[in-house]
């Protein structure tokens, strides 16, 4: 009989898609990973919560356009830490049943609400007239803001109770100051025409417990 519930955890890699370094939106460069609960509504719907650690970093020097690699010496580069925490639900292109042998795989879409904690700079009015900071006088702050997780991947049981899921799931942010946390860096005013994106791609082990539901009952 199929499971009701799933906990889980993911591995894998972040990259970030801004104004610093590449511009692809698939480029893993940090090991991240998360930790999620999952209640399986019915054969093709089931809601998740996740939370995830995401380290993201940027580089001018690894970027795919001549305009970011040749515009400062040496290369802009930055790093942060992202905290997030999601809920949203993953909807299963096939019913997908732990206890059938032909209803035991299925790629799915995932959508969700994220709430995302990072560092920023926290006075922009320190800003000099040449459009940078000192770095004796600017300060960090944790920000948290809100994210619209995008994500595709495919699930299938391995053995028993226990499956697995590859997964890559794009973050759009309305914000455009992931990337002024620059270490050393001078300039740390590094501001585009769009906002920031953040990218996981990682492979997840899941258990899958509980009462059979009552679908699963009546199939």
């Amino acid at each position: 009989m199929s499971q009701i519930y799933e906990i889980g955890f993911s591995v894998g890699g972040t990259n970030y898609v801004g104004d610093i370094g590449s511009t692809r939106y698939i480029q893993p460069n940090q090991l991240a990973g998360n930790v999620f609960f999952k209640y399986n509504y019915n054969p093709r719907i089931a809601f998740k919560g996740t939370y995830s650690y995401l380290p993201i970093k940027g580089d001018d020097a690894t970027a795919d356009t001549p305009f970011r690699i040749n515009r400062n010496t040496p290369a802009i580069s930055f790093s942060n830490t992202i905290h997030e925490l999601a809920l949203g639900m993953e909807f299963n292109f096939y019913e997908y049943n732990t206890s059938s042998r032909t209803k035991n795989w299925t790629p799915y879409l995932l959508i969700e609400l994220a709430a995302f904690n990072y560092d920023a700079i926290e006075k922009e009015e320190d800003l000099n007239r040449n459009g940078q900071i000192d770095a004796d006088e600017y300060q960090y702050d944790r920000k948290t803001r809100i994210a619209i997780p995008i994500g595709v991947g495919f699930k299938s049981i391995l053995s028993g109770p226990i499956a697995f899921a590859l997964e890559t799931k794009i973050r759009y942010t309305f914000e455009d100051d992931l990337d002024k946390v620059a270490g050393n860096n001078r300039d740390l005013k590094i501001e585009g025409n769009s906002n920031d994106w953040y990218v996981f791609t990682g492979v997840s082990l899941i258990y899958t417990f509980g009462r059979p539901s009552c679908y699963a009952r009546r199939n």
